[in-house]
């Protein structure tokens, strides 16, 4: 798998990545991580301002390289244990519960419980993750981490263990000036806003809210009260971006997109849209025919994978790559099952448990919420929900988060990818991740 070989499905106008490195390292004397080693170290701030920088680069490097590399060295099992090598992402899903009800969003169609993770759960797996040297947490998963009450806290504890980068993905929808506040004082250092719509009209129906109507204007206060306030501060985190998937009707709004949020996000981004059950229409009718042709051509089947990026290029799959997920994060949900994709809604294919709660409750509150949504409960009434299946079931043992990422079960999994069997992996089959497929473009 050369890195040619691969298309990312989230776009911008400038290069983010590198903007996301250059700010960081610029600005690490004001990460509150480095500022609470310092402390620690009594005060010696510049012998240790270096070695944070370097690992934020090695950390950034490796997100695309250790994937890579493991793969053309078909790293699993004890070679892969051996390289010591720590995920570079935990992502704790704070909150499972959200706020909304995006007609494209996974949690319309796979049961997905209204729950937020024990605080105490939250702060160990932190402390593990720390012990690991993990450098990077994203504080979500299916849910709105700005419902869980004690999100800052939980940043706070993290960046006193040293993990470098502290990230959320948010809809803003409750971001009012305390909470942005208390996320600028605890030290979060990425926020990731999801917004669909460059038109209040686009946004509304794309964003509708779960129990009570969510206003186009009232997030993008939000969003800029942030900004203002991040600039009042004299702070130069959190970094902001933001993101709008890319369907046959946003695809026009692109640039009124753009405009809404150059000013006041630094990074401005469109995402490939992925199916999850919602069968919204993300080509129009004569690219879906040029498409049609290019199938035909290369003797594809009905069902390949297509695509459209920002400028309006189409491409056709014409094969799988290894996902890089594998190699670079572990996911646990509110209850303490721990999954390899952030693709897998449901948890289908789980790897491990850090908590004996989902071992425990296994599919109760997933129930309850398929329950609610069958009676069209108030909140549930636009879900058309199934129960998620379960593809792997690993041993009802709990284990530490170091003992899970190089466990059997991720393993298993490492090696299919690696030998370049990604569909024996029954939730690798039919996963919509554009960026686990080859894809060849489509002339004009």
């Amino acid at each position: 798998m050369g890195q040619s070989e691969r298309t990312y499905a989230i776009q911008g106008r400038r290069d983010g990545e590198v903007e996301r490195v250059r700010h960081m390292v610029q600005h690490m004397a004001a990460n509150k991580a480095y500022l609470h080693a310092a402390s620690a170290a009594g005060g010696e701030e510049d012998s240790q301002l270096e070695k944070f920088r370097q690992r934020f680069i090695e950390y950034r490097d490796a997100w695309r390289t250790l994937p890579r590399q493991a793969v053309e060295r078909k790293l699993h099992g004890a070679a892969f244990a051996a390289t010591g090598q720590p995920p570079l992402c935990i992502d704790l899903e704070l909150a499972a519960v959200c706020d909304l009800a995006c007609p494209f969003c996974y949690r319309q169609f796979v049961a997905t419980p209204d729950k937020i993770m024990d605080f105490d759960l939250a702060r160990r797996l932190i402390d593990q993750a720390a012990d690991l040297g993990t450098p990077s947490m994203k504080f979500n998963w299916r849910g709105e981490p700005l419902l869980h009450p004690r999100l800052p806290e939980l940043i706070t504890h993290a960046k006193r263990r040293g993990i470098l980068e502290t990230i959320i993905n948010t809809n803003a929808t409750t971001l009012d000036e305390g909470k942005a506040r208390a996320l600028i004082e605890a030290g979060l250092d990425l926020i990731i806003y999801s917004f669909d719509g460059g038109t209040k009209e686009s946004y509304e129906r794309m964003r509708p809210g779960r129990f009570a109507a969510n206003a186009f204007e009232s997030v993008i206060d939000n969003i800029r009260r942030l900004a203002r306030l991040r600039a009042e501060m004299g702070a130069f985190f959190p970094r902001t971006k933001i993101q709008m998937v890319l369907t046959d009707e946003t695809f026009a709004e692109q640039d009124a997109f753009f405009a809404l949020f150059d000013d006041c996000v630094d990074d401005v981004t469109v995402k490939q849209y992925t199916e999850r059950g919602g069968k919204l229409a993300d080509l129009d009718e004569q690219s879906r025919s040029r498409l049609a042709d290019a199938i035909e051509r290369l003797g594809l089947g009905p069902d390949a994978a297509t695509m459209r990026d920002k400028d309006g290029v189409l491409f056709v799959a014409t094969g799988r790559v290894p996902c890089e997920q594998p190699y670079q994060r572990l996911l646990v949900t509110y209850d303490g099952r721990v999954s390899m994709c952030c693709y897998d809604w449901g948890s289908m294919h789980p790897v491990g448990y850090v908590d004996r709660l989902a071992i425990d409750i296994g599919e109760g509150e997933y129930e309850k919420v398929k329950e609610k949504a069958d009676r069209s409960a108030k909140g549930f009434e636009m879900m058309r929900l199934e129960m998620p299946r379960r593809f792997n079931e690993p041993a009802p043992v709990v284990e530490t988060l170091a003992e899970t990422w190089i466990g059997r079960e991720i393993d298993a999994v490492r090696r299919c990818h690696v030998d370049g069997r990604v569909e024996d992996v029954e939730i690798c089959k039919g996963c919509p991740f554009k960026e686990t497929y080859r894809w060849e473009r489509v002339g004009v």
